[in-house]
């Protein structure tokens, strides 16, 4: 219990200084980013940093109206000259039947892509929400649907790898310090399987983002010195963004004295992905403290991605296993 507070406090209250802003960020030009939900919370203040820097940045997600919105803002609010560029890629995390096309209309568009930032995500929806598949909807959007977006892109995360800087194309997952708050044992069968919850969200938010947690640990496992890629993960921090949205009044009310402008949740995800603390053979698979620095997971996740021989393998590898299981026939 102690441990744990300690890790909760350390991630929520003393947190130090950001490792990295934008006034540390190179020259994106040339660069190509995409950012699920990139155009509201952390996603929006991280695609604004970007673009000053002149990279070309792709903002994926479901509503066309919020993203030109963004769009022309993060435009309007540009004070000096960019090459940017600003691009919208429709993205359904909560249909995988969609996802290809996605991915397709994304691929007749540039010919590279640097870093995914998987960034979108739902927390703590209606009891019963669901995907167009059936999947619980944390674990369909957080998880399932970042998954299969990243197998798609595979190819050209990999042939961009092979024509730029070692351990400069990356994978970024979004963990949280709710990851602090959950039993791997009560939250994944012996097989890897997620024990969705039916009458706590709760739980299954935590579920989804331990899932997030063994994913960005198992890429770097299986696509680090083979595809020359860096995976992590990150706990951007306790921000105040539309994911708090399923919230009721008094949630909401007493958790916004806990959050953090999300401009601080964007210098995580800059630290992931952009920082020279981490390569393919240095730091790949691991996890991203706010505002930016290598952090710890606890005992069991620690555990969890730790890689195990073929006979008994991580549930890190089980969990892999049963997303890709589940995405097979949309590929």
């Amino acid at each position: 219990m102690a441990a744990t507070l300690n890790a909760i406090l350390r991630q929520s209250l003393l947190i130090p200084s950001p490792a990295m802003t934008e006034e540390q960020l190179p020259d994106q030009r040339g660069k190509v980013h995409m950012i699920t939900g990139g155009y509201s919370g952390i996603g929006y203040e991280l695609a604004k940093m970007l673009y000053a820097r002149n990279a070309t940045v792709f903002l994926a997600g479901r509503d066309v109206t919020k993203a030109k919105r963004a769009i022309q803002q993060i435009q309007a609010e540009q004070k000096t000259n960019t090459l940017g560029k600003l691009e919208y890629v429709y993205l359904e995390l909560a249909d995988l039947r969609s996802i290809k096309s996605s991915v397709e209309d994304f691929l007749c568009r540039t010919d590279r892509l640097d870093i995914l930032v998987n960034n979108a995500g739902v927390m703590v929806p209606p009891l019963g929400s669901c995907t167009k598949q059936g999947h619980e909807l944390q674990m369909g959007v957080n998880c399932l649907g970042p998954f299969l977006l990243t197998q798609l892109l595979l190819p050209i995360l990999g042939k961009s790898a092979a024509n730029s800087p070692a351990g400069s194309v990356r994978i970024i997952w979004t963990g949280s310090v709710a990851t602090e708050l959950g039993r791997l044992t009560e939250l994944f069968s012996d097989e890897g399987k997620p024990a969705t919850a039916i009458d706590d969200q709760a739980q299954n938010y935590v579920l989804s983002k331990s899932a997030n947690v063994l994913l960005a640990a198992e890429a770097a496992r299986r696509y680090g010195e083979s595809n020359g890629l860096v995976s992590v993960a990150v706990n951007p921090g306790n921000l105040n963004t539309r994911l708090q949205r399923h919230m009721t009044w008094w949630q909401y009310t007493v958790a916004r004295l806990l959050l953090f402008p999300a401009f601080l949740g964007a210098y995580t995800q800059l630290y992931a992905g952009w920082s020279d603390d981490i390569s393919v053979a240095n730091n790949n698979g691991s996890y991203i403290w706010p505002w930016g620095r290598i952090g710890c997971l606890q005992k069991d996740l620690e555990e969890a991605v730790r890689p195990g021989p073929e006979e008994r393998p991580s549930l890190a590898a089980k969990f892999w296993s049963w997303c890709d299981e589940s995405v097979s026939e949309y590929m």
